[in-house]
């Protein structure tokens, strides 16, 4: 599929697309012509990579991480280093500390609404 099509499936920009390439998050074949041409799996692949940015990750742990995971499912292969695991942890550490950050300001925030009502 040319790259209009897999930004209107994914609702991904071109130009975030073409930026996943530079990144070699993204592998996209040439034609005789230079038009990118993708292939089905570079749905799930685009899915994933959002999945992963949404989650906090730059683009070079995102290099790191997706040739650790099958695209089809998401889920692990067998090739992530203890290196990896390791930093990958520490993200998911500091996702925990973000969330419970956000919840104790959610907390305060309902203290201050229902004060503000009684």
């Amino acid at each position: 599929m040319r790259i209009g099509e897999l930004s209107r499936r994914t609702g991904v920009s071109e130009r975030s697309l073409r930026y996943y390439e530079t990144q070699g998050l993204l592998a996209a074949e040439r034609t005789p012509g230079g038009h990118r041409e993708y292939a089905e799996a570079a749905v799930d692949r685009v899915v994933r990579i959002q999945e992963l940015y949404a989650a906090g990750l730059c683009s070079s742990k995102i290099a790191e991480l997706l040739p650790c995971m099958r695209d089809g499912d998401g889920g692990p292969s067998a090739v992530a280093t203890p290196k990896l695991v390791a930093e990958l942890t520490a993200e998911r550490d500091r996702i925990d500390r973000t969330i419970a950050d956000l919840r104790r300001s959610r907390d305060t925030l309902d203290e201050v609404i229902e004060a503000a009502r009684g």
